[in-house]
């Protein structure tokens, strides 16, 4: 009977870290339920209640319930409106759970450190940031080590990394003090860069697991990597660093931590993110870089730039735990333009593999956004190509995205002048009719 109870622990206790992991919240309440009817029905009921067993659950039946009211509520997270406890019964809830959790004080180090970091969370997007800033010092989090963490704990030091780094920036200043101002500054760039560095090591550990557990054929495994949505915050983490140093006008420091995301081995979970991380990083070469100032994605940048940027603040070590593309025979461009083509061109083809096509009327928000992503790379192309009057590679281009241009007039006419330009009368004379059906007002 007791190896039974054993056994039938340990297997809870994999799937809740699983849940968790996974960011399955409506599957850790049911297993949180079954937890509970067990301990509770006639053959396993206890003698006394255990505070520290209500707690444990407690704890996440709170997560899960702020996950829940965030995921409900991701439009107003994007712009930054606070959610309410008065008209959000989730937080609500999950507020009670967590501050009575703090309060008894019965839980474990570990766990009571984890309840500190959702209430933070939770502070955050009310939007009391001192509170939340409050908290994670409490929480000690500058001091918790990464290494032989569980991969939920990995995440939630990524969105506490992040969220304070934001709490941070949105917090009012009272003091005036530049020398002040400069250490919050650098403060924050240190929780972004933090954040950006484990939130990839927990991507890379979160697929690794799951190729482990695939390879071997275990059923009730981590949900199939198709069906894990990165949560806003982790999303956020990935690309805080590059945009807060864009922001500042530091250019390099913005390229180079693009560039070192992008070298990151890449995973399922963020193939649309890497996407407009190239094409964000294909501008920046192409408005903000000129040739005379370009160094390769292998070399540093020249001395004077490095002069001008703030220092790194990421750990090495913690860096050194990513897995990255290397190899001896790895190509690496020659100028700006080179470079910018090739991001354009990986962009290019992961856009075509995930564009959607169909018109089906439920459909038609997805094909929406498909069609401004490819418009974007497209756009990028064009200028790209044209800067090295490379037209006939341009048309090309052009002509594989045809299969998103129904009845779209810039992608035809675009189309038209390529073929225009590289001599392809025939083809420009019948594509031209098509640019013509979409916009009877232009004419080639």
């Amino acid at each position: 009977m007791a190896a039974k109870r054993l056994y039938f622990h340990l297997k809870m206790e994999e799937t809740v870290e699983r849940c968790r992991a996974d960011c399955q919240w409506q599957r850790l309440l049911h297993v949180v339920g079954q937890i509970s009817a067990r301990a509770f029905s006639p053959e396993h009921k206890r003698a006394k209640g255990s505070p520290k067993a209500d707690d444990y659950a407690n704890l996440l039946i709170a997560e899960a319930l702020l996950e829940l009211c965030l995921q409900e509520n991701l439009a107003k997270l994007k712009d930054s409106i606070p959610l309410m406890e008065k008209n959000e019964p989730k937080i609500s809830d999950a507020k009670k759970y967590l501050t009575g959790i703090l309060t008894r004080g019965k839980l474990e180090p570990k766990d009571m450190t984890e309840a500190m970091l959702i209430l933070a969370k939770l502070h955050y997007i009310e939007g009391s940031y001192r509170d939340a800033i409050s908290l994670y010092a409490k929480a000690g989090l500058e001091d918790i080590l990464v290494e032989k963490k569980p991969l939920y704990m990995l995440r939630l030091l990524t969105e506490a990394f992040v969220i304070k780094g934001l709490a941070l920036e949105r917090s009012p200043n009272s003091v005036a003090s530049r020398t002040r101002l400069s250490e919050r500054e650098e403060e924050v760039m240190a929780c972004f860069e933090r954040a950006c560095v484990i939130s990839q090591i927990f991507l890379q550990e979160l697929e690794k697991g799951f190729s482990n557990t695939h390879s071997r054929g275990i059923k009730g495994a981590h949900a199939p990597l198709s069906d894990f949505e990165l949560p806003y915050f982790l999303e956020a983490a990935l690309q805080s660093a590059y945009i807060a140093h864009l922001k500042r006008g530091n250019i390099v420091k913005g390229i180079r931590n693009l560039r070192d995301l992008l070298r990151t081995a890449e995973t399922k979970t963020t193939q649309s993110f890497r996407m407009t991380a190239a094409k964000q990083l294909a501008e920046l070469l192409l408005h903000s870089l000129s040739e005379d100032c370009y160094w390769s994605p292998l070399s540093d940048p020249l001395p004077e730039f490095m002069n001008k940027e703030e220092n790194s603040y990421i750990c090495s070590t913690l860096r050194r735990k990513l897995q990255l593309h290397a190899g001896d025979n790895i190509y690496s461009p020659q100028d700006n333009v080179e470079e910018a083509l090739l991001l354009l061109l990986i962009s290019e083809s992961m856009a075509n593999q995930d564009a959607v096509i169909s018109r089906a009327p439920d459909q038609k928000d997805d094909r929406a956004v498909s069609l401004r992503d490819a418009s974007a790379v497209y756009d990028l192309l064009s200028i790209t190509l044209g800067r090295r009057g490379q037209y006939v590679m341009l048309s090309e281009c052009l002509e594989r995205a045809m299969k998103l241009a129904f009845g779209e007039f810039h992608l035809w006419y675009q189309l038209a002048l390529s073929m225009a330009a590289c001599g392809k009368v025939r083809l420009k004379a019948q594509t031209n009719k098509q640019t013509n059906k979409t916009s009877p007002f232009f004419s080639l």
